[in-house]
Formats: C-alpha cells, structure tokens, sequence
C-alpha cells in the first residue's frame, strides 16, 4: 500500500480536523465571510442615514439623466453589474444599457419623485 489506510481521515479533504474543530482555512472562510456581511450592513445604515433609499426601493438616476426606481440590495444583484456605488444596468425609461447612483429623496421635486414612481425596473434585485 503506497497511501493511508482507509479508516484514516484525511486532514486534506475533511473540512475539519480529526477532533472535530475547524480548520484555519474554514475558520478563515467564516471570518471573511462574516466581514462582507458586516461591511454591508454598515454601508446600508449610513447610506440611510444620508438620506438614500438603499436596501430595498431606491431611487436611481442613470448617466442620461432618467429617474427610476429599482431594487437595490448591497451585496447582491442579479440584474446588474455592481462596481462599488455605481451599477451597470438596463434603464427602463431610455431603454439603455448604462450606469446609474443613487439619489437622495430629499434632493429631489415632487415631480422627480412620482416620474421616479411610474418608472420601475424588473422586480428582482
């Protein structure tokens, strides 16, 4: 026999060591993983605090200059190509590929905000 017997775990392929506990690499997995998620509802609860929709409607103003409201959930987007406070996504009411922010509420008319309103994206964030 050139390997291990096989009643002995291998340390290479258990996700944990042969006590039970984990390993560094799935300990360090669970720690980065926990940043992210921490990372992300930190940005959303000052985003909120500046006045942003974020974490569900949002308000979003496309490079053309066209308001619509959208679903925007940090951390994950299915419908958009996220690249930090910017996304690349279709905008509904020029029918273009662009990219588009977020836009404080409080900075926009009364008008803006109901052309915002008649003007959704598709439903999934």
């Amino acid at each position: 026999m050139d390997g291990p017997p096989d009643d002995v775990p291998s340390s290479a392929n258990s996700p944990s060591s042969t006590d039970g506990a984990p390993t560094r690499r799935t300990r360090k997995k669970r720690n980065v993983m926990a940043g992210v998620i921490v990372l992300n509802v930190v940005g959303t609860i000052v985003a909120r605090r500046k006045g942003y929709g974020i974490g569900g409607k949002t308000v979003v103003r496309c490079r053309a200059g066209h308001l619509f409201t959208t679903i925007w959930i940090p951390g994950g987007s299915l419908k958009a190509i996220r690249l930090g406070w910017v996304r690349f996504q279709r905008c509904p009411v020029g029918k273009h590929w662009t990219f588009v922010v977020p836009v404080k509420e409080t900075a926009l008319t009364d008008e803006e905000r109901h052309t915002a309103a008649e003007h959704r994206d598709v439903r999934i964030p």
